[in-house]
C-alpha cells in the first residue's frame, strides 16, 4: 500500500522525521517528500504548506504522480466548541469552507463553492478501520465536522461569524477542505486527524508554535502506531 501523510508545518512534522529513519526524498509539486518503507507498504510524508492554494497543489501534484491509496492529513486547528479543549483530538467526518459565501450565485449553502458538494464527507472502509483502531486503543477523539478558510482565526469576532454559518463545527483550520476536494476529485480516501492548539479567539496566538508542535505530536504518534501495525 502506499500512504501519504502530509502536513501543513514543519512543527507539526517534526515527530514523523524522529519515528521513522533512512528515509529518501523525492519532490512533488513544490514540496518534498520523505519516501520510507514500513511494514511493506510505502510511505510519503511531506509538507503542504500553509493555506488552501499550498495544500490542494501538493497534495494534487503527488496523487498526479503516484497511486496513493490512502491520505493521511495530520496537524492542528483551532476549537470552535466550548467543549473542545486544548489538547483534544478531531477526527474529521466532513470539511467545508467557511469563506466560501455564493449563496447569491445560485442554489448554494454557506461554505460550497459553485459545482462543488455542500460538504467534503469522509467515509470509508480505511477510515472505519482507524477510527475502530482508535477505540480499541482507548484514545479519546471528537468526530464532526472542522472548516477551513484562509485566515489564522484569533479573535472572538472572528470565531463567532463562524459559529454563525456553522454552528455545529467542531474546529476551524487553514487546510483541510482543500485536502477533502482533491481528494474527493481523485476518489482517494482521506483520513483527517486534527489536533486542538487554541480556542480560536484572542489568546490563539499565545505561545501558538510550542503547543502546536506539541499536539502535533500527539496525532503524529497515534499515527505511526497505527501504521506500524497495518498489514501490508
Amino acid at each position: 500500500m502506499k500512504i501519504a501523510i502530509i502536513v501543513p508545518m514543519e512543527i507539526e512534522a517534526e515527530y514523523y522525521h524522529k519515528y521513522f529513519h533512512s528515509g529518501h526524498k523525492e519532490m512533488f509539486g513544490s514540496t518534498t517528500f520523505e519516501h520510507f518503507c514500513v511494514n511493506h507498504n510505502d510511505l510519503y510524508i511531506g509538507l503542504s504548506g500553509i493555506g488552501k492554494v499550498q495544500a490542494a497543489m501538493n497534495l494534487a501534484s503527488l496523487l498526479c504522480q503516484l497511486n496513493i491509496d490512502l491520505v493521511f492529513m495530520t496537524g492542528t486547528a483551532g476549537s470552535l466548541q466550548p467543549n473542545i479543549q486544548k489538547g483534544d483530538l478531531i477526527l474529521a467526518s466532513s470539511f467545508a469552507y467557511h469563506d466560501a459565501h455564493n449563496t447569491l450565485a445560485g442554489d448554494y449553502v454557506e461554505g460550497q463553492i459553485p459545482g462543488e458538494p455542500a460538504e467534503f464527507v469522509l467515509k470509508s472502509t480505511v477510515r472505519t478501520q482507524f477510527a475502530q483502531f482508535l477505540q480499541h486503543e482507548n484514545i479519546e477523539y471528537k468526530e464532526g465536522l472542522i472548516v477551513t478558510g484562509d485566515s489564522f482565526i484569533g479573535s472572538q469576532a472572528q470565531k463567532n461569524d463562524i459559529k454563525h454559518n456553522f454552528a455545529q463545527a467542531l474546529g476551524v483550520e487553514m487546510e483541510g477542505a482543500a485536502f477533502a476536494q482533491v481528494a474527493y476529485h481523485f476518489n482517494k480516501p482521506l483520513i483527517a486527524l486534527r489536533a486542538i492548539s487554541d480556542n480560536g479567539n484572542q489568546d490563539a496566538n499565545e505561545d501558538f508554535d510550542q503547543f502546536a508542535q506539541k499536539v502535533g505530536a500527539k496525532a503524529a504518534k497515534i499515527i505511526c502506531t497505527y501504521i506500524e501495525k497495518m498489514n501490508s
